[in-house]
């Protein structure tokens, strides 16, 4: 929890890298926006035929691949042949980051694939850097399978989410749609000792009104726009 004491930051997100500039979730995309001062890169990450975590957002490669091929029906290999090296594997992203800190997010994620996931980031020695980020049901799979895990538990709802759901998730961020924030919530979730993240927010103004608001972690698909509006109001970045 921020207190009063402590200095002003809001942690500004990379959404998928730096998509207006690198095509998404790949490596060089990733890389661009730590390049353009992001704090963390939000990442999607699935898994193919074999059980090998890579980054993909979509559950098949035709919006950005031009290939419409399920990802489930695919292996790693038929994966590296199909985008030509394209679609990174999870442990060849956190290899090739050094230290910057990355936001997983997990879409449609059974256990067995959080298990995968988590596995591959304990493997890599990147368990410090990481965090992660869905839906309670994910989120409670995440706990179980590292009950030392960093969370940012996405909440859809204005209603807060019951007692026994964050005791049994223990998040350390509250993940909601930026349109959804304001001060009034803001310092609700402070209270009681949460860190405010808000997605996907893309205009300077916006992202002026929720630092006013009070968020802590902002995450954009226009990470230079952040960097630049974080300064002008004379805000530190870096974690809370």
């Amino acid at each position: 929890m921020r207190t009063d004491a402590a200095p002003r930051t809001v942690l500004a997100v990379a959404h998928r890298g730096d998509p207006y500039r690198v095509r998404e979730n790949t490596l060089a995309s990733v890389r661009s926006a730590f390049g353009r001062g992001a704090d963390a890169v939000e990442i999607d990450v699935r898994l193919t035929r074999d059980g090998v975590p890579v980054l993909l957002h979509d559950h098949s490669f035709k919006r950005l691949w031009r290939h419409d091929r399920p990802l489930a029906d695919l292996s790693a290999s038929e994966v590296a042949e199909l985008a030509a090296g394209g679609v990174p594997t999870l442990a060849e992203v956190l290899a090739g980051t050094g230290d910057g800190r990355l936001m997983i997010d997990l879409p449609g994620a059974s256990p067995g694939a959080v298990r995968a996931v988590v596995g591959v980031v304990r493997d890599c020695g990147a368990r410090e850097r990481v965090y992660y980020c869905a839906g309670p049901t994910t989120m409670l799979e995440v706990r179980a399978a590292d009950p030392g895990a960093e969370i940012a538990m996405t909440w859809t709802s204005l209603c807060p989410p019951s007692r026994s759901l964050v005791d049994a998730v223990a998040p350390r961020w509250l993940n909601y749609r930026f349109g959804l924030v304001d001060r009034e919530l803001a310092d609700a979730l402070h209270a009681d000792g949460f860190l405010v993240s808000v997605w996907t927010a893309d205009t300077e103004r916006t992202m002026r009104r929720l630092m006013a608001a009070g968020v802590d972690s902002i995450t954009t698909n226009r990470i230079d726009a952040l960097v630049r509006a974080r300064a002008a109001v004379g805000v530190a970045g870096g974690t809370p």
